[in-house]
C-alpha cells in the first residue's frame, strides 16, 4: 500500500517547480536588488547589459561631439572679445581726450600717491594747444578768404555801376500854340517855336489842326529832360513872341 502511495506522488519527480518557487519567495524576502539579478541571469538577458553598455556607448560620443562644438564656440567668441579688446585700447591711446586724461586715471598705492610725470602732461597740454591752434587758425583764414572775396565782389560792382550811364528821366509833351487870328502866319510862328535852343530839350514832329473861323492851332511835339526844361520854361520862351503867339497849352505829358 505504501508502494502505491509513491507511486502516485510527483514531489520528487518535479522538483525544479519546487525550486523556483522556493527562489521567487526568497527574491521577494531580498527585494527589488536579487529581483534584477535574476533578470539580468534569466532567459531575456540578451538585451540587457550588452544593449546597456551600446546605448551609453552611443550616448558617450554624442556629448563629446556636442562638447567638441561647444569648445569651438567658446574659443571663437574668446578670440572675438580679444580683438575688440585691442581695438578699444587703441582708440582710447590714439584719442587726444585719452593723452591728455592718462596722467590723471593712474593707480594710487594706498601707503603713497604717485604724481603724474610733469613732462608728459607738459607734452599733452601743448599737443593740445597745438591742436586749438591749428583749427582756429583754420577758421580764420577762412572767414578772412570769405571776407577778402566779398570786398573784391563789391568793389568790381561799384566800379561796374559807376562805368553805366546814369539814366536820364525825359518826357514827351505836346504843346498847342494858338495864334492870335487867321490872318497869322503860322509857318512864321512854327519858326519861331523852333528856333528856341534849349539844353535839354528836342524838338519833334508838327501840324495844324483847325479849331473854328478859319483860325488853326500849331500842335508841336518835343522832349525834355526834367531835371533841365520844365513846362513853365517852355511856355515862357515860347509866349516871347507876342506877334505871333496868343496862348500855349499842354495837350498830352507822358514820362519816356
Amino acid at each position: 500500500m505504501a508502494t502505491n502511495f509513491l507511486v502516485h506522488e510527483k514531489i520528487w519527480f518535479d522538483k525544479f517547480k519546487y525550486d523556483d518557487a522556493e527562489r521567487k519567495f526568497y527574491e521577494q524576502m531580498n527585494g527589488p536588488v536579487a529581483g534584477s539579478s535574476r533578470q539580468s541571469s534569466g532567459p531575456g538577458a540578451s538585451s540587457g547589459p550588452g544593449g546597456d553598455n551600446s546605448e551609453l556607448v552611443i550616448r558617450i560620443a554624442s556629448l563629446e561631439v556636442e562638447n567638441q562644438s561647444l569648445r569651438g564656440v567658446v574659443q571663437g567668441l574668446q578670440q572675438a572679445v580679444s580683438q575688440l579688446e585691442a581695438r578699444l585700447s587703441a582708440l582710447e591711446k590714439s584719442s587726444p581726450a585719452h593723452r591728455a586724461t592718462a596722467p590723471q586715471t593712474q593707480h594710487v598705492s594706498p601707503m603713497r600717491q604717485v604724481e603724474p610725470p610733469a613732462g608728459k602732461v607738459a607734452t599733452a597740454t601743448e599737443d593740445d594747444e597745438d591742436d586749438n591752434i591749428d583749427l582756429f587758425g583754420s577758421d580764420e583764414e577762412e572767414d578772412r578768404e570769405a571776407a577778402r572775396l566779398r570786398e573784391e565782389r563789391l568793389r568790381r560792382y561799384a566800379e561796374k555801376k559807376a562805368a553805366k550811364p546814369a539814366l536820364v528821366a525825359k518826357s514827351s509833351i505836346l504843346l498847342d500854340v494858338k495864334p492870335w487870328d487867321d490872318e497869322t502866319d503860322m509857318a512864321q510862328l512854327e519858326a519861331c517855336v523852333r528856333s528856341i535852343q534849349l539844353d535839354g530839350l528836342t524838338w519833334g514832329g508838327s501840324k495844324l489842326v483847325p479849331v473854328g473861323y478859319g483860325i488853326h492851332k500849331l500842335q508841336i511835339q518835343c522832349v525834355v529832360e526834367d531835371d533841365k526844361v520844365g513846362t513853365d520854361l517852355l511856355e515862357e520862351e515860347i509866349t516871347k513872341f507876342e506877334e505871333h503867339v496868343q496862348s500855349v497849352d499842354i495837350a498830352a505829358f507822358n514820362k519816356i
